[in-house]
């Protein structure tokens, strides 16, 4: 029992930067490009976001810069794809090397001791008193509660949403019902990059209070695959989550390991073998893919 409560308390804590970072890719997609900046937008969300905590004392100044930074990546992103017209494939690679290597480049320049420093985390809230499975970051309630069931709301029943699917599915027929397709597109890529953002933040401001280089560890790889299997819908995209956040899960891999002999080097593959097959699948079902 006592390892099932710690599993399930692991995959609420562990599912919320990806739920974070698959949610900014469906937005995307939605407008019709497959994002794959995605792991880089998560980390310099999670640098940027730790560095502005640590100099400023605030978390929540952190967490504002974060999303700076993620909003700022979807712009970046945007002015490749949308206004320079690079392909988006080459934009989506080339923006995480970018920004992984700023992010590095920042962190090399007199701060090479980032990862030693601590910040104090955002704490865990224990609604009416409940502890267990109950007592999860405020993040993690944010996430599950608001920010996906809102996005859902938001992509499904506003003129926005409306405005975003049809762009996505044909950009000159959304010209023609005026809607602006740059525009569109433009707030779109901040808005899915913003919540990437967050989702690295998570990671740094509320789940460790420290940065290291490998602190994402693929994480936005594995969102770009829970984009393809969702099919751009957002609670789809959160349910394969759960399988990537078995894998991820200490407890889990443990269990595994020590009960059926299975090495836990394979288990923490599988995310990236995974995303392959997707990619893999994504290529004969191109009508799912961003244009």
């Amino acid at each position: 029992m006592s390892f099932l409560l710690e599993g399930l308390m692991a995959i609420l804590r562990v599912s919320t930067p990806l739920a974070l970072g698959a949610s900014g890719g469906v937005v995307t997609q939605r407008v019709g490009v497959l994002n794959l900046g995605i792991e880089g937008t998560m980390f310099a969300g999670a640098f940027f976001g730790f560095y502005a905590a640590y100099h400023t004392d605030s978390l929540w100044i952190g967490l504002a810069v974060a999303i700076f930074a993620g909003v700022a990546a979807g712009a970046l992103l945007g002015l490749l794809v949308v206004t320079l017209g690079v392909n988006q494939y080459m934009a989506g690679l080339g923006l995480t090397i970018f920004l992984i290597g700023l992010s590095e480049f920042v962190y090399d320049a007199g701060h090479k001791n980032v990862q030693m420093l601590k910040v104090e985390t955002f704490g865990k809230i224990k609604p009416f008193g409940l502890g267990g499975i109950a007592a999860q970051y405020g993040m993690t309630y944010a996430t599950l509660l608001i920010v996906i069931p809102g996005l859902w709301w938001m992509l499904q029943k506003t003129s926005f949403g409306s405005a975003i699917t049809a762009v996505g599915e044909n950009p000159e027929a959304a010209d023609i019902a005026g809607i602006n397709v740059k525009r569109t597109r433009y707030l779109a890529l901040m808005l899915g990059g913003m919540l990437m953002a967050s989702g690295g933040a998570f990671l740094t401001l509320a789940s460790v209070g420290s940065f290291t280089i490998d602190i994402i560890a693929g994480r936005g790889w594995a969102c770009l695959a829970l984009v393809i299997f969702g099919r751009r819908g957002v609670f789809r995209s959160l349910l394969g989550g759960l399988f990537f956040v078995f894998v991820y899960t200490v407890q889990l891999t443990r269990f595994f390991a020590v009960r059926h002999g299975v090495p836990f080097e394979l288990l923490w593959v599988l995310p990236y073998l995974v995303t392959i097959a997707a990619l893999v699948m994504s290529r004969r079902n191109p009508k799912h893919l961003g244009t």
